[in-house]
């Protein structure tokens, strides 16, 4: 499951990062290319400049940790969310499905699990995308040299640069998760159908809607994230931020309200695609799974094979047969053989012989069950 999400989520991640570039280097202050006099075109015009002074290569920075994150980004967050979500139901009163609190509160959890255990990549991916920009800062190498002159430079806490703005935006997962359980439930009872028979595109509609309102509604936390994270504690000391208090009033106060909005645009055609390809795998794969892999039975049945076992291997014995009820024996009597080839005085000297020497006439017929019960007792009260 996680494999198939991380080649999906891998594959998204490629093709969107010259978006998530442009995206990183409009939050923490790029001039904007409207200026440039194409209007409606900062995407295009952003692109274009990366390209000449960059090379193809700069529409790429960051893509290394973004990859490396995939694995405990979404192990972390699936499996937290997951665990969270079962630990309510089971205190939960009903079977009725989760309310949006209880939605909310397992989507927070497993938010902050997920930051706290990614965030020093993220840092990295950051720095990466906007070191370009930077005319006057020593690049990174790579992921492990960035970690390591974070560490050397800044100290631990380098890695949790914006750490704060970080934790507020796992209410975006908040919002969103519930938002599309939502939706699904909505989608479902439309058309008159469960939310395990929804269609792909009726899951790809509540994974795009869902998304869409979290980020427009959770979006200026991206902006000082990123702005704390790429400044890092001595680069770039001329616009440097004090915190999280100081980062708002600053950007409030030169930008104004669209300040806190800048790539917002460009972040909703990268993660949106995004959003539609790992929510419909997920849900698509689950409802596979689900059918090639059936759970077992809980209760087999016990069923009596040629070498005299029963279903969970044990050996048959004569007690299994006086543990199932059975019928009246006078209305539902077997067909026993005809004695006919025994003469009568033979009968009788069997019936003598038997009471001394235990014989069991009904097992020398090999009669059924209740057959043998029948004739057995006829043959102790003397019906025969």
């Amino acid at each position: 499951m996680f494999a198939y999400l991380m080649c999906a989520g891998a594959i998204a991640a490629t093709v969107v990062c010259p978006l998530d570039v442009i995206k990183t280097r409009m939050q923490v202050g790029l001039p904007d290319a409207g200026h440039s006099g194409l209007r409606g075109s900062v995407i295009v015009t952003s692109l274009q400049n990366i390209i000449r002074t960059e090379g193809l290569k700069g529409l790429y920075r960051g893509l290394s940790p973004t990859l490396v994150a995939l694995l405990p980004n979404w192990a972390v967050y699936f499996t937290v969310y997951g665990h969270l979500k079962d630990l309510l139901r089971s205190h939960a009163k009903s079977d009725a499905e989760l309310s949006v609190g209880a939605n909310m509160i397992a989507a927070s959890g497993a938010g902050a699990a997920t930051v706290i255990a990614t965030n020093p990549l993220w840092v990295v991916k950051t720095r990466l995308q906007t070191q370009g920009m930077r005319p006057g800062v020593v690049p990174y190498k790579g992921i492990f040299s960035a970690l390591r002159r974070i560490a050397q430079e800044e100290g631990i806490r380098g890695w949790y640069s914006g750490l704060l703005p970080s934790l507020a935006g796992i209410s975006h997962a908040a919002i969103q998760f519930p938002a599309y359980e939502k939706i699904k439930s909505y989608l479902a009872k439309r058309d008159n159908t469960t939310i395990s028979e929804l269609s792909p595109g009726k899951v790809a509609i509540a994974s795009s809607l869902s998304k869409v309102v979290a980020s427009v509604i959770t979006y200026p936390h991206e902006v000082i994230r990123s702005r704390l994270q790429e400044q890092g504690q001595i680069r770039n000391s001329e616009t440097h931020y004090s915190g999280v208090v100081d980062c708002i009033k600053k950007v409030f106060r030169k930008e104004g309200l669209p300040g806190f909005y800048r790539g917002c645009a460009t972040n909703l055609i990268r993660t949106t695609p995004s959003a539609i390809i790992t929510f419909t795998s997920y849900e698509m794969i689950h409802r596979f799974l689900e059918r090639v892999l059936p759970p077992d039975e809980k209760h087999p049945k016990a069923h009596p094979k040629p070498d005299g076992r029963i279903g969970n291997g044990r050996v048959r014995d004569d007690n299994d047969s006086n543990q199932r009820p059975s019928g009246n024996p006078s209305n539902k009597r077997t067909s026993l053989l005809p004695l006919r080839n025994i003469k009568q005085s033979e009968t009788s000297s069997a019936l003598r012989r038997g009471k001394g020497e235990g014989i069991n006439i009904a097992m020398e017929f090999n009669l059924t069950e209740c057959g043998s019960r029948s004739l057995y007792s006829k043959l102790k009260t003397g019906d025969m």
